[in-house]
């Protein structure tokens, strides 16, 4: 068997920009844990220091920040602001993650060293094992060598997918998220009630859950009332992706799971049957669907929290107030951002304490005073009403205000604290950015007719085993 080990690739050249980030403004419409497509932080770095006066004796500490949204960044100044008394300095690096940027330069960084390497980094559900359990996993300090245990977890109540992606496989847990990224189903409310008497979530989950031939039963009544059921296919991928049984590694070799080999049909089913759009996501024609203006009427879209408060709402227009959550037809997550610590940081006891306080701050805290209190309320920015969103902490959210007007005033995180629950993040791989997209475009050419069943997995094997050198079983 070929190695599976990438060797990190180097950057020639980094271009450092001495740019201002934008003022915190809450929770931004950039969220870094959109998925796919969604990221709107520049391409190029931009470097910022964000300093608390100094309070006491000591000389200040510098914290370098690495991340690919504005979005970490943003938050120091919450926390400065917070802990006036903190004697720390934020100097932040962004990158954004088009073209494949951030990580070969936040790799070359880890490897260098010295003074100017990532005291702490970010990184996002599609590459994060890489660096938790992966080829970069060594950079990364254990939570607990930095006194963040397991009883602040399990008081803060984080949802243990979350928990599981951010651990090595032995359990040592190296990083955690602020934003809970499990999925519900998101459909409109007028339609619900045209096909299915009501929109009470509570019944609509049992029309389209659980499992996917309850599904398409919906599917096929909703489409006798001339409506889709989603928009495209990606719209059922992110539950079956995440809801598989194992990922696509096994002993080293590319594994099809089951689950995601029903894709190819499921797909199928909804293209050959007209019950989707055929669009694909991050599409204009997906987001037309948002607002009711596509091929036909849509009911509803698969997605956590981010994707009503960062990609909807900006799309949905006329429909805001039309909508709701339930259960999904299967338990899943889609996206997130893991904040790490470098173990350099533990050989020194002032860097450690404040790596650990600004962690702590942003993952564990419950308070009314932590990020995810914040995070969860849209009051990042005092008076005024930023966005809410669904966060790590379950304990946060059971005590915040969930009602948003797109909802129709409906409590979301009724939906999304059980939906972070469900979720399992133990079928991941740090492949599965580029494996994904391989196997999205095979399936696609198999709905599409150009390409049999087998010539398309066929296909699919031999990308991966010319991309990334793994054989399949």
């Amino acid at each position: 068997m070929k190695s599976m080990k990438r060797v990190f690739a180097g950057v020639s050249t980094l271009v450092l920009m001495s740019s201002a980030l934008a003022a915190c403004g809450g929770n931004n419409s950039n969220s870094s844990s959109s998925g796919a497509g969604s990221t709107t932080a520049p391409a190029a770095t931009a470097a910022e220091a964000t300093q608390a006066p100094a309070a006491g004796g000591g000389e200040k500490v510098t914290i370098n920040l690495w991340s690919f949204t504005d979005e970490i960044p943003n938050m120091t100044k919450k926390y400065l602001e917070v802990h006036p008394e903190a004697n720390v300095e934020f100097k932040t690096t962004v990158i954004a993650t088009t073209d494949g940027a951030y990580q070969p330069a936040l790799d070359q960084a880890l490897a260098g060293g010295g003074k100017d390497a990532p005291d702490l980094y970010a990184a996002e559900s599609a590459f994060v094992l890489k660096y938790t359990q992966g080829d970069a996993s060594s950079y990364a300090a254990n939570y607990a060598d930095l006194g963040l245990d397991d009883q602040m977890v399990k008081d803060a109540g984080i949802a243990q997918y979350s928990v599981d992606i951010g651990s090595t496989t032995d359990g040592q847990l190296k990083g955690l998220g602020y934003q809970a990224t499990g999925g519900a189903f998101i459909y409109r409310r007028s339609i619900a009630k045209d096909v299915f008497g009501t929109d009470d979530p509570a019944k609509i989950k049992t029309e389209i859950g659980p499992g996917w031939d309850k599904f398409f039963e919906a599917a096929k009544k909703l489409k006798d009332k001339g409506y889709g059921i989603v928009s495209g296919d990606g719209d059922i991928w992110h539950p079956i992706e995440n809801s598989s049984d194992k990922g696509w590694i096994v002993d080293g070799k590319l594994h099809i799971d089951p689950k995601r080999e029903e894709f190819m049909d499921l797909s199928k089913k909804l293209k050959d049957n007209g019950y989707h759009n055929d669009t694909t996501d991050w599409t204009e024609a997906w987001y037309a669907d948002m607002s009711g203006a596509g091929a036909q009427p849509i009911f509803g879209f698969f997605g956590p929290a981010w994707l009503i408060n960062y990609t909807m709402a900006g799309q949905v227009k006329d429909t805001s107030g039309d909508w709701a959550v339930t259960e999904p037809t299967t338990g899943f997550f889609w996206g997130g951002t893991w904040l790490l610590a470098n173990a350099e940081v533990t050989k020194d006891e002032a860097k450690k304490k404040a790596v650990a306080d600004f962690i702590k701050w942003v993952t564990l805290d419950s308070s009314e005073t932590g990020l995810q209190y914040y995070w969860a309320n849209g009051t990042m920015k005092e008076g005024e009403a930023g966005t809410k969103d669904s966060v790590a902490s379950s304990v946060v959210m059971s005590k915040s205000n969930g009602e948003i007007p797109l909802l129709g005033g409906q409590n979301m995180f009724d939906v999304f604290v059980p939906a972070n629950a469900n979720a399992s993040g133990k079928n991941l791989t740090q492949y599965d950015e580029t494996i994904n997209k391989a196997w999205r475009d095979q399936v696609r050419e198999y709905t599409a007719g150009n390409k049999t069943k087998e010539k398309a997995i066929e296909t699919f094997k031999s990308q991966v085993k010319d991309q990334l050198g793994i054989d399949s079983e």
